[in-house]
This record gives C-alpha cells, structure tokens and sequence, in this order.
C-alpha cells in the first residue's frame, strides 16, 4: 500500500512525514522544499502482534508496513507545470491513496501561499489542479477511443460515450471518486490511473490547543468530507514531531496524557488510511516468525496465501484458522487446538479481520 502526501506549500507534509516514517525529510517555511518526493515505510500500529508476539516468543516479529510519500506542495497551476507541478502530479499518480493534508491553525510566523487560513479553499485549489491533469488524461484517452470506433470496434464506440460523459463531469469542477460507472467504466477508469480517483484521506492540521477537539476549521473540513464521503481527521502535526523525539514509550504516554488523547495521532493516521483503501489484517504465527499480513477485505483464503507467495494460491489445499480472540484468550496454539478451536477451511472460506492461519498446499 502507497498513500501520497499532498497539499498547499507550508501546510504541514513533511512535517508529518518524519513523524510517520521516523525520516528527516527538511521540513522548512518556504514552497517546494521537498524537491524529490521523500519515501518512507511506515509500520502498521497493532496491539494484536505485540500480544502474538509475547504469547508465542518467536525469532523475528514482523508489523504489516504502509509506504508514504511526501509529495512537494502544489500551487495554482501545478496541472501547467507551474511549481515543479507535472512532475509532482506523476508521484501522485502511482500512489492507492491519497493523504490530503489541510492547514487548519492560525500562526503568523509560518507563511500561507494565500495569505490567509481556510482550508475549504486550499482543499479546491488542490482539487482544480488534480482535476485539470485529470482531463488531459481523459480527453488523451478519448482522442485514441474515437479513432478506434472508426473502425466500427463496439467496444471503443462504447468508451467514447463513457469519456465524453466523465469529461463532462470533471469539468463541472467534480472529482472522478464520485463517478458512477458500470463493470467496463470501472476497468477503464483503472488503467487511466486518474488522480481525483483516488480515495482520500482530508488530514486538519491544528494547533496543540485544538489537538484534542478540533476547531471551527475542522468542522468545516468535516462537514465536506462527509458530503464526499471521504475520511477526514484532525491531529496537532507540530505536537506529534515534539512527541515522535521523546525517547521512551512511558514519556511519549505522558505527554499523550497531558493533552488528553488515548493515542498518538499518527497512529491514527495510518488506521485511518487503512480503512480508507479497505484493508484489514491476519497474521502467521511460528517459532520462526510471528508476521502481519495486508489483504483487501472479503479476500478468500487462497488469495490471502497469494499475499505470501504465488504458490500458496496455486496450490491451496487448506488453511488451518484461529481466530485472535481464541489465541489471545487461551495463550497458545496447542491450547487451542485442546479446545477444539482450530478451524480448517477450503477455498471459499472468507478471511476475517485477525484471523491467525496456517495455510497447507502442494505444488
């Protein structure tokens, strides 16, 4: 999984970043600091491995990971080449999601592109330069589709009366997301890779003091995200660095404590992002390795052992289930087994969100 970061310049990216990835990218108060994008592999919070972990004692413990790329801050014009825009817009291009991060403080000594806070309005200057490369796209495709149709192929006759109608759409000033399409519209639109496609994740950057409530900017963003159906959550980006250079677990608690939060913000974060691209995990359990495995929900059991290697899929023949709650309760894979809460399961078994599994194949 690869979630970009975007935004304004000066918002808060790579600040957040480096406390996502635990990299040093610069983090400075001038547009286009990041000049490549910064790429960092951020591990998947979840007290479920740490429990694995202390009940089985393995060699190695290895969390699920997320990739994040801290992408430069657009401006107006990006879609032309304004900035350093058409080679910004080609990271986002190869990311499954996209993290959108909105200021949402008031602070005169870091400067605003705009000259003033509301990030309803950086939300669509982003949003209208996204959109403009997403009509290049489109329009590029349909320039192809409509020399093909000429030939009389059914398939392209039907492609240029999708793409007229999505440009038709996206100049209406709306994001691909919210599109409806049919099984070919859906395949089309996935190899066009268009960025307003992409799920979003809308990220309010606030101050310490708002870090736990939010602010009037917040609801704002709140209100939209929920007209699009988009995730949206606020968390104080400048707070987190402070907390993400404390060295211990216990000082990191206590300042957590101070401000009256149950958890670290980046933590939340990369929760967020998970549910925003339907991921859930399980996870593989052995003396050699206790491991978090990332699968799209409602993926079947060989699909899962797909994850782990091809061959597992090819030549599944079953895999032996327990769920977490049993492992966690009676403390050991024989124990289970004892109660008889092993389960086996075939090939249309449906993975759950925790499932513990050892898969049997033969190739």
């Amino acid at each position: 999984m690869k979630c970009g970061i975007v935004g304004l310049p000066n918002v808060g990216k790579s600040t957040l970043f480096n406390c996502l990835s635990s990299a040093k990218a610069q983090a400075a108060n001038y547009p286009f600091c990041t000049i490549e994008p910064n790429v960092g592999q951020v591990t998947v919070p979840d007290v479920r491995l740490e429990r694995l972990s202390e009940l089985v004692n393995p060699e190695r413990v290895q969390p699920a990971n997320v990739e994040i790329v801290d992408i430069a801050g657009l401006v107006r014009g990006a879609s032309k080449g304004e900035g350093l825009g058409n080679q910004f817009l080609g990271n986002i291009r190869e990311t499954n999601a996209i993290i959108h991060v909105l200021r949402c403080f008031e602070n005169d000594n870091v400067t605003h592109v705009d000259g003033s806070v509301n990030p309803i309005r950086d939300k669509e200057t982003i949003d209208t330069e996204l959109q403009l490369k997403d009509l290049e796209t489109i329009e590029k495709r349909l320039e192809k589709a409509k020399k093909m149709s000429k030939s009389g192929e059914k398939e392209a006759k039907l492609n240029v009366e999708s793409l007229e109608r999505l440009v038709k759409y996206v100049e209406e000033g709306r994001n691909v997301r919210g599109f409806e399409r049919n099984d070919r519209e859906t395949l089309l639109l996935k190899e066009m890779q268009l960025l307003t496609d992409k799920p979003v994740l809308y990220l309010c950057n606030v101050d310490e003091s708002s870090a736990k409530t939010g602010n009037a900017h917040v609801e704002a963003v709140q209100a939209m995200a929920a007209e699009e159906g988009a995730g949206c959550i606020h968390i104080a980006v400048s707070t987190e660095s402070d907390i993400a250079e404390l060295e211990t677990y216990e000082e990191k608690q206590m300042f957590l404590e101070e401000l009256g939060l149950e958890d670290a913000g980046v933590n939340r974060v990369i929760r967020a992002a998970y549910e925003l691209l339907n991921l859930q995990t399980y996870f593989t359990a052995g003396v050699k390795e206790v491991r978090a495995w990332t699968i799209k929900k409602g993926m079947t059991a060989p699909q899962a052992a797909g994850v782990i290697h091809s061959d597992f899929e090819k030549g599944f023949i079953r895999a032996e289930v327990i769920s977490y709650s049993d492992y966690d309760q009676l403390g050991s894979e024989s124990a289970v087994k004892e109660a008889g809460k092993m389960r086996v399961e075939g090939k249309e078994y449906i993975v759950h969100d925790g499932d513990v599994m050892h898969f049997r194949f033969n190739v």
